[in-house]
């Protein structure tokens, strides 16, 4: 081992002896104690305006990415839902009994978590999985990217403040003030889970670590609209989704598939909406501006990165009006045919054109097989045998109906998804969970087992309706 191997590997071990002292406090706390912990984040933090304010304008002069009112609205809202979710749920001890099996669960915190952010939720991811690790008993040490850590340990110093006011060890909290990739790759070495919010190379190395890792899968968010769609609400919906935070989110919609019966009143809606659809010529501007090396790698431009249009468009060297929302490009190349099949991170959406609800099926996996697998795509329509059949031939762990797809994911207030930072992909994403990430996942159990009367049938109830071949 390097001396800077084994500097890194101490420097860690320090606050990994922090968190765990902090933490082993945290474990004796009653169901009262976390509950009011839990409450105290959000009032404090995600309810005081002023502050969430100020913490967006450092978020925004800091990374340049997104916009001031969405970081505003998002921390305030998720933290209220994420809050709202856990409020009445047991987190310690006994939390649930189930008699006629004679089954008890009791619920003890993972331990120290070490949680990867990134930089496009600098001040979001640890705000609002603050909340899971207080209520779970957990402590958490955060490793920021390096473009957000000013960021990250302006919350980790507020969210210290709170556990003190309220009589909480301070320690519950901790962030790597400069970190790296070696620092980062040592705390999940050394931590007891990793959540692993970011890119794909990220996730993987989580996965590596050798320590149990919850990670995320990268998004491409498509979206179907059919012909019995009211296209004016797909429209504003799809809209308020790709704009919000700037195309910040992994859930902003990155492409939109069409029918072609309603393709040209589609394309009408959306110019309503202030979308501006680009010419062949303007398309490939776009490209090299996104994709400065492709087809050499697929890598996005960060500049263009949860940037304003006029930022894109002057990277691009296009002329665009000045109310422009986001771009439309026209394709039909799918999956590695083309880049503009998937991610953007960038208020840039692809349009393509099919003949059926089986064509916009076929669109959907290609592109998410190059991109995005597993993550979510969504529909408007009209026709519940559409959805019924996009969700059945998609490999998804998420269809939204109807609704705006970055506000529906995460957990909103008109859906039932649990409110969450984190969007588990299923193993279609290279995740151990297709679900979001959400308090239990926090949480080891404990199950005591008792004795029960046998329930065990005879052969003939097990096997009947079974007539085995001859």
């Amino acid at each position: 081992m390097s001396q800077n191997d084994a500097d890194t590997a101490a420097y860690i071990s320090e606050l990994i002896g922090r968190a765990r002292k902090a933490q082993k406090v945290a474990e004796g706390f009653s169901q009262e104690k976390v509950d009011e912990l839990a409450h105290a984040i959000a009032w404090e933090i995600a309810a005081n305006h002023e502050l969430l304010q100020e913490i967006a304008e450092f978020s925004f002069e800091e990374c340049q990415l997104g916009d001031v009112p969405s970081k505003v609205a998002k921390v305030a809202g998720k933290c209220r839902g994420i809050l709202y979710d856990v409020k009445n749920a047991k987190s310690v001890g006994v939390v649930e009994e189930i008699p006629e099996k004679g089954l008890v669960r009791i619920a003890k915190p993972v331990g120290v978590i070490g949680s990867l952010v990134p930089s496009t939720q600098g001040e979001f991811h640890p705000l609002t999985q603050a909340i899971f690790v207080v209520k779970a008993r957990d402590a958490v040490i955060f490793s920021p990217h390096p473009r957000s850590k000013l960021t990250t340990a302006k919350v980790t110093n507020l969210l210290r403040a709170v556990m003190k006011k309220y009589g909480a060890p301070e320690d519950l909290f901790i962030t790597i003030e400069d970190p790296s990739i070696p620092k980062t790759n040592e705390l999940m070495k050394q931590c007891d889970l990793v959540i692993a919010t970011g890119g794909q190379p990220m996730v993987r190395a989580a996965h590596s670590s050798g320590t149990p890792a919850f990670g995320v899968g990268a998004g491409n968010a498509i979206i179907i609209i059919d012909k019995t769609a009211d296209l004016a609400d797909a429209a504003a919906k799809i809209k308020a989704s790709k704009t919000f935070d700037l195309a910040a989110g992994c859930s902003c919609d990155n492409a939109v598939v069409i029918d072609e019966s309603v393709y040209a009143e589609m394309l009408a809606e959306f110019e309503k909406v202030g979308a501006h659809l680009v010419n062949a010529d303007e398309k490939e501007k776009l490209r090299k501006a996104i994709w400065p090396e492709w087809p050499a790698n697929h890598i996005i431009n960060r500049h263009v990165v949860a940037s304003p249009v006029s930022n894109i468009a002057e990277l691009a060297g296009l002329d665009v009006p000045e109310e422009t929302s986001f771009l439309l490009v026209e394709e039909d190349k799918t999956g590695e045919a083309s880049p503009f099949s998937g991610e953007k991170m960038s208020l840039v959406t692809t349009v393509y054109k099919s003949s059926s609800i089986d064509e916009a099926i076929r669109i959907t996996n290609e592109n998410h097989a190059y991109s995005g697998h597993g993550h979510s795509c969504g529909i408007f329509s009209a026709t519940p045998e559409n959805v019924e059949k996009l969700a059945l031939g998609t490999y998804t762990t998420r269809v939204v109906v109807n609704q705006p797809q970055a506000a529906t994911n995460g957990g909103s207030w008109v859906s039932g998804m649990p409110f969450t930072h984190s969007l588990g992909c299923g193993t279609w994403g290279g995740n151990g969970l297709s679900e979001n990430i959400a308090l239990k996942h926090y949480m080891n159990n404990t199950w005591v087992i008792r004795e029960i009367p046998s329930f065990q049938p005879t052969d003939e109830e097990l096997f009947s309706g079974f007539t085995p071949r001859g």
